[in-house]
């Protein structure tokens, strides 16, 4: 979705190149306030800090002559417009020693609308007993340390993107943005060899997975075409993490690439999309959507020209590279801290969505997390109901500034 001329090539260097618009994302107004919120939050921590990062690929920007509108809602939301994880049970928040009933499992009971994510795949495996916790009692507090790294993430989205509202009607038009995202998203990429924040929505391993990828850049070798995966963490200290961490930003990334592969080297399953989240094909998108994507070069009225639309863009993409990227940065300043280039093991991926999977399906009951990483219950908010927790008499460390954490997506 672009609004130069089709004929205009990507890296064109013509004297007469222009300055370029920002691109601009539509948005929800409840997303708007959130975004505030979050810098707000941030703002009196951030103020010190740097506006541009290390490696931003801004300068690529501004010698482009293409501007992209994109249309979306919050990436890292739940589908069903709650930002929270579902409490579902009142009765196990009256007794918190309750067993699980595990003949209906919690992919069930929390994720039946709204698919499994990324986020939940990487906070299962941080810990299979927290992730039971914050389902059944709510869920994890936000950080000081996790409010400054969503607000850097906005930021570096803002490099590329200039959020704007966008009226919505229906869970039809949720779906249908997140599906609009991405195309513009593919797009970016593709004429602009960089975009970030590109939602995923695909069938892997038997459940439909949703994500978020970070960043997508092309090579700047011209003759490779895969496209390589990036993601930022942020971090208080100026160390590197553990690793646990390492291990569970690696299992992000690899979601991502497994997630964005499937799509473009098979055809989306839209009539079984259609029943399992039981949607209206042929529902008459919101005007303002309709009226976007005319302009945008692809007039779609109802949710089912929009999936078309994903498949064939989907179709015209090639798989991501095998090398895949985390960057760390120091929040106080987006100073690089450090960087870790590493393969894709879809062997090892597998293995531990299907473990993951296990939990979710009611196979079996939760897991505590190994012996050699109980450390990490010592910034666990749910520490002190938890049997498997090794330092009963010791009070949580403040989460207000720790790196402790899974990997968000």
């Amino acid at each position: 979705m672009t609004e130069s001329p089709p004929n205009t090539p990507p890296n064109s260097n013509s004297q007469h190149e222009t300055i370029p618009t920002i691109p601009i994302e539509f948005v929800s107004e409840e997303e708007m306030a959130l975004i505030e919120a979050a810098y707000t939050a941030t703002r009196s921590s951030l103020s010190s800090s740097s506006s541009s990062s290390i490696c931003s690929p801004t300068s690529r920007f501004q010698t482009r002559s293409r501007s992209i509108h994109s249309i979306t809602l919050l990436s890292k939301r739940g589908l069903n417009g709650s930002s929270e994880l579902d409490i579902e049970d009142s009765d196990y928040l009256k007794n918190p020693q309750k067993r699980i009933r595990v003949a209906q499992s919690f992919l069930h009971r929390f994720r039946r609308k709204r698919a499994l994510s990324v986020t939940d795949i990487t906070a299962t495996e941080w810990c299979e007993k927290q992730m039971e916790f914050s389902l059944l009692f709510g869920k994890r507090k936000i950080s000081k340390a996790m409010k400054a790294g969503k607000a850097r993430h906005v930021k570096l989205e803002e490099e590329v993107v200039k959020k704007v509202k966008v009226h919505i009607e229906s869970v039809e038009d949720r779906w249908a943005l997140k599906f609009i995202n991405f195309i513009t998203c593919a797009n970016q990429l593709l004429f602009e060899g960089i975009t970030r924040e590109l939602p995923l929505v695909g069938f892997v391993e038997g459940i439909w997975l949703v994500g978020v990828i970070d960043e997508l850049r092309m090579p700047e070798n011209g003759s490779d075409r895969n496209p390589i995966l990036v993601d930022t963490k942020t971090r208080v200290r100026d160390t590197l993490p553990a690793e646990p961490q390492i291990r569970n930003g690696r299992l992000q990334l690899m979601c991502y690439k497994y997630l964005w592969d499937t799509l473009v080297a098979n055809s989306f399953a839209s009539g079984q999309f259609f029943d399992f989240f039981s949607l209206n094909r042929n529902y008459m998108l919101a005007k303002d959507i309709r009226e976007r994507t005319a302009s945008s070069g692809f007039p779609a009225k109802t949710l089912d020209d929009v999936i078309q639309y994903y498949i064939n863009t989907c179709s015209m993409l090639p798989i991501s590279h095998d090398r895949l990227l985390l960057r760390y940065e120091l929040q106080k300043d987006q100073s690089v801290l450090g960087e870790d280039e590493f393969a894709y093991d879809p062997d090892w991926l597998k293995r531990q969505i299907q473990s993951n999977l296990e939990f979710w399906l009611g196979e079996r009951e939760a897991s505590y997390t190994p012996q050699e990483e109980r450390w990490k219950c010592r910034h666990c908010q749910f520490a002190s109901i938890c049997s498997g927790n090794p330092f009963p008499k010791i009070p949580r460390g403040s989460s207000s500034s720790s790196d402790y954490g899974s990997s968000s997506s």
